[in-house]
């Protein structure tokens, strides 16, 4: 027969916890694989520069653009979001959109017009680094109105890379003209990145709904615009990049229209508080049985 103490040793080994392997899954990992290829992307724009590779440099970028604007969705849809994958993307935005471009232009034009040249595109890149650390800031602000959720403080950085590097597309089709003239491209590039730096809001795609009976029509505008990109790849980007600008026109009057609108039903709802309650009108006393009724 089995021992007692035998027996105990068997049942707590038999009652002994399976050690599982602890880590992430793909699907949580999935979002800073997407960071991270986009942060290999811009950097990949650098090398092809230094080459003079101007075409490929420019596509590198606009990989890089694609992959930024795929990894916060993909992890609000996997719920993979983490405040490691929140410093990840900065940082990788930092290099990707605000080095990268930067390093892109000075060799393609900017060298040619000597210090100025080096301050336009160091001022682009100090600004987006003060872009995105104003963005991480305001991440936690719970003080922001509903309507500002739909906009952004000034112009994202991805779209800041393709605003200044359109002056290059545009070469990519014409080979030489006024837009490739140093002081020009100069101009252009610290007025990009004023608009980074600035107030001005501007739209933000990532919560804009489309009503039911819109959906055919923009579905329909994508595909053009899918099309044109493959057929007339940097005239079409060029004239998006021209199309973004002006709708900051429209952007900052619906803003302030909304901004007006939120304005009235705060100071509705201010003397609604303010106003004091309506006078009740008296009742009379209800008839008591030891008393008789009024005549």
């Amino acid at each position: 027969m089995m021992r007692p103490e035998h027996r105990q040793r068997r049942r707590a080994f038999r009652r002994r916890p399976v050690v599982r392997i602890r880590g992430l899954t793909i699907n949580r990992l999935l979002p800073n694989i997407l960071t991270t290829l986009a942060l290999c992307a811009g950097l990949t724009g650098i090398r092809y520069a230094v080459h003079e590779r101007w075409e490929q440099a420019v596509t590198a970028i606009l990989v890089a653009a694609v992959l930024d604007g795929l990894d916060g969705r993909v992890a609000r849809l996997l719920r993979g979001s983490s405040k490691f994958g929140a410093e990840l993307d900065s940082l990788a935005d930092i290099v990707s959109f605000g080095v990268s471009p930067a390093v892109i232009l000075y060799l393609w034009m900017m060298q040619d017009a000597g210090s100025l040249g080096w301050l336009a595109v160091m001022a682009y890149a100090v600004c987006a680094a003060l872009r995105l650390a104003r963005f991480n800031t305001a991440l936690d602000d719970t003080t922001l109105p509903p309507f500002a959720y739909n906009y952004f403080t000034g112009v994202p950085v991805p779209a800041g890379a393709m605003l200044i590097l359109m002056p290059l597309m545009i070469s990519f089709e014409f080979s030489s003209g006024f837009w490739a003239a140093p002081l020009l491209v100069g101009l252009w590039t610290v007025f990009v990145a004023l608009l980074l730096v600035s107030r001005i809001p501007t739209f933000s795609m990532k919560v804009v709904r489309i009503p039911q009976e819109y959906i055919v029509p923009v579905l329909v505008g994508i595909g053009l615009v899918a099309t044109l990109l493959v057929t007339a790849t940097w005239p079409t980007l060029v004239a998006l990049g021209l199309i973004y600008v002006g709708s900051m026109f429209f952007s900052v009057r619906r803003y302030a229209h909304l901004k007006r609108q939120a304005a009235l039903m705060m100071g509705d709802l201010d003397e609604e508080e303010d106003r004091p309650p309506a006078a009740v009108p008296a009742q009379p006393p209800p008839d008591r049985p030891d008393q008789p009724n009024a005549a």
